[in-house]
């Protein structure tokens, strides 16, 4: 059974999760339903072979026409991970740190549960919160095979997989820094700088040469920078991302046990 706090987590943020939702769900929306009008503007393709390292910064390497390049330049390889990720982020740092500096956690704790339940309940809440938004993109996303996006099902929800539990790896980072420190600051400001390098070196490694071997320590490399919507999520990339969220909600829930409540 869960606390009520918990419960009011997720109501509290009801408007922020349905208005991330809403306007990605329109963008995407947008995006498919223009793919006809670009298919066959074989110009777009002359941005990444002209400049490359500038594209691969958009997330914009090989075909921008093709179904799949179409959707990942414009979807998957930016503005979908970082909504998922503002979230995310934004929950991970706020339901320990920023309830610890307000002074409601410490209320919370001193009623007869657990430490570490409250806060697995909180890492729950947060999977709930970025598997709605996930979800309902990913499903106006599927209507792109209405707009001559021939993308398969299983890959498309793969990569949207890959986007889920990227954000919730993030969003852990920044809820095992707040549990460690207590400033909801500092969570903010780790989780994202960490996220913005590790889209960094994901990006720039297809073009790169000496950032490449770097690949295999981003998040962003293991979810969507591999071709996930052309190949799909595979095992190894399935199996990191889940581990680091073990091992990260692990963290939190130890850390918590420890942080000395205001």
């Amino acid at each position: 059974m869960w606390t009520d706090v918990s419960r009011l987590d997720l109501v509290g943020r009801r408007r922020a999760i349905l208005s991330y939702t809403l306007g990605m769900g329109l963008y995407a929306l947008a995006i498919v339903a223009l793919y006809p009008t670009f298919e066959h503007t074989t110009g777009l393709d002359k941005f990444t072979k002209d400049a490359p390292t500038v594209a691969a910064l958009f997330g914009a390497t090989g075909s921008l026409i093709s179904p799949s390049g179409w959707l990942n330049v414009n979807l998957y390889a930016n503005l979908f991970p970082l909504l998922v990720l503002l979230a995310t982020i934004g929950y991970g740092a706020a339901c320990l740190a920023g309830q610890d500096e307000e002074g409601t956690l410490a209320m919370v704790a001193a009623l007869p549960i657990r430490r570490h339940r409250i806060a697995a309940e909180k890492v729950v809440a947060m999977c709930i919160q970025a598997a709605l938004i996930v979800a309902v993109v990913t499903a106006v996303i599927a209507l792109g095979h209405f707009f001559d996006i021939s993308v398969s099902a299983l890959d498309l929800w793969g990569a949207s997989l890959g986007v889920l539990l990227l954000g919730i790896d993030f969003g852990l980072v920044a809820m095992a820094v707040g549990a460690a420190t207590g400033s909801r600051g500092n969570a903010i400001g780790v989780a994202s700088a960490i996220a913005a390098a590790s889209y960094l070196v994901s990006s720039l490694a297809p073009v790169v040469t000496w950032i490449r071997p770097a690949r295999f320590a981003s998040l962003f490399y293991w979810s969507v920078g591999n071709k996930q919507l052309t190949v799909g999520l595979g095992v190894s990339e399935l199996a990191v991302l889940l581990m680091t969220g073990v091992a990260l909600a692990s963290v939190t829930i130890a850390a918590f046990e420890r942080l000395d409540l205001h």
